[in-house]
């Protein structure tokens, strides 16, 4: 009753008000005011009226193909046989587990028993969980306040975590790492955000992006109201990146009156999948140094190496090795749980690690850090494990080893099958997939597809993908969604589908690409 008479007073003060507000005239209309006038939440929020940064960002990974993707997997639950497929195959994005790889057995194992640690005090799980698992559960419980992993914790990180991944930088490196410069946040995307927040003034800020680039920094650029500097990966060197490019970019963008104030460096690369030589880091680090640049390192897939002539060093690794200490040139190295040979991407883990700040700022992205409070204590206990797995004598290194080669094999195997598939195609090219877990094919498109493209408004590579998955269900992303030398198509597809799915994948793209090409040809 009180709720009652509390509704019914609201609805008179308001007609009251809108009474005292309307002008004479509203008097004498004889027909009721429109329904957007009676509607006070009308009009308050439309596409017109919200952040014109929103508007600007985009992000092709999960845009229009995946949705309609999705669209189409609810059309064949509710009706099997409606389509000339019976599954969508999701090779638009990383995310390993969703398309069957299993998760690391030592990793879960010490994450089930954080979680419930009355698990440790019975007998049984002696049986049940690996002795290591057991004793490393122990060892993070106790850096945890409380043992309460479900409790906040500091906001960069739960200390005894970050020391434990300081020492995994340092075996990896072979230099020291402070665990006062890691910043654990849940994966790698909360952190770019972070840094592009704090570097990012106006849209007279810029950041030199590789094109093609991972969509998440022309996203996080756009949001936080920068310019994307574009420097393009040359596809005949294998996707090089060149010095003079930087260069050429650079000087470019200063023309212009925009102040660049770092830059994005994706190794392995995405959606390219090249692995830098050393000698080509060293000039990176190099012309950061000279220009007054703070290197933005993405190093999330530095442990999917897929050739033996190349290997991964890691940025501070080499800023290190050149004889750099810490004050010397501003670096930030990006990892994250999700990608590897582990693909948690669910558990939302990783880390940023900020060397070459001063005090000052080092506060500033703590401050930042902590409006967000702290990031989840699953992943943070993830990116411990990752960075320090078992080692050589533990119970649990040889099935570790098992998992993790297993893994690393089976997709340098799918990388280059597909790579194989996609070469073997009319009009197609496609880079040696060296690391990281995409291919990113080249398609020399009839002009008639072009037109076909145009005519309904849709870029050519976005035309292809849209009937590509029409056809077959395989949901690749457009080149565009990525950027890329104009006039050029690609699509980026992943190398993830399990290895007994690959034959069927490769088996209908063929089918489809011919079809496509003898109706379109010109």
């Amino acid at each position: 009753m009180r709720r009652f008479a509390t509704e019914r007073a609201k609805r008179l003060l308001f007609g009251s008000l809108l009474a005292s507000r309307s002008p004479p005239s509203a008097f004498l209309c004889s027909s009721p005011p429109a329904a957007a006038a009676m509607d006070p939440a009308a009009g308050v929020v439309t596409v017109d009226t919200i952040n014109p940064k929103v508007l600007k960002c985009e992000y092709a990974v999960r845009g229009e193909i995946v949705s309609h993707a999705q669209r189409l997997q609810q059309e064949l639950q509710d009706k099997p046989g409606s389509h000339p497929f019976d599954e969508i195959l999701y090779c638009n994005i990383g995310n390993p587990q969703s398309l069957g790889q299993q998760p690391v057995t030592f990793f879960r194992e010490v994450l089930a028993l954080c979680d419930h640690p009355s698990l440790l005090d019975k007998s049984e799980t002696h049986a049940l969980f690996s002795a290591d698992a057991i004793a490393r559960a122990w060892q993070i419980l106790d850096v945890i306040p409380g043992r309460a992993t479900g409790a906040y914790s500091h906001s960069q990180g739960i200390k005894g975590l970050r020391d434990a991944i300081a020492a995994g930088i340092a075996d990896r490196d072979g230099f020291p790492a402070n665990p006062d410069d890691i910043f654990l946040t849940d994966g790698a995307s909360p952190a770019v955000h972070m840094m592009m927040q704090l570097l990012i003034r106006s849209e007279k800020d810029g950041i030199l992006c590789p094109i093609p680039q991972y969509p998440l920094y022309s996203a996080s650029i756009a949001l936080h109201g920068g310019s994307l500097v574009p420097y393009y990966l040359d596809e005949s060197t294998g996707w090089g990146l060149e010095i003079s490019e930087l260069k050429k970019q650079l000087e470019d963008a200063r023309s212009k009156g925009i102040t660049v104030r770092a830059l994005v460096v994706i190794n392995p690369g995405n959606p390219t999948g090249q692995v830098l030589a050393e000698e080509n880091q060293r000039e990176i680090v190099n012309f950061c140094k000279n220009e007054g640049l703070v290197l933005l390192a993405d190093e999330v897939y530095q442990e999917n190496i897929y050739v033996d002539d190349k290997k991964f060093n890691s940025f501070k690794k080499i800023t290190r090795s050149m004889g750099y200490i810490d004050d010397e040139i501003p670096l930030v190295s990006f990892q994250s749980v999700s990608k590897g040979y582990y693909g948690e991407c669910g558990k939302r883990g990783g880390y940023m690690e900020v060397t070459g700040f001063n005090a000052q700022v080092r506060e500033q992205i703590y401050k930042v850090a902590s409006v967000n409070l702290c990031s989840n204590i699953s992943g943070q206990i993830l990116a411990s494990l990752v960075m320090n797995p078992p080692k050589v004598g533990d119970e649990s290194y040889e099935s570790f080893n098992a998992d993790k080669n297993g893994i690393l094999s089976s997709l340098a195997r799918r990388a280059k099958a597909l790579e194989d598939a996609f070469n073997s195609l009319e009009g197609v090219s496609c880079n040696k997939a060296e690391g990281a877990m995409y291919l990113f094919p080249r398609l020399r498109l009839p002009q008639k597809a072009i037109a076909a493209a145009k005519a309904v408004n849709a870029a050519p590579d976005a035309f292809y993908a849209r009937r590509l998955l029409d056809a077959t269900g395989i949901v690749v992303v457009p080149g565009s969604g990525f950027g890329q030398v104009p006039g050029t198509w690609h699509v980026r597809c992943t190398i993830l589908p399990q290895e007994d799915k690959i034959p069927a994948i490769i088996s209908r793209l063929k089918a489809f690409h011919e079809a496509f090409m003898e109706e379109f040809r010109d």
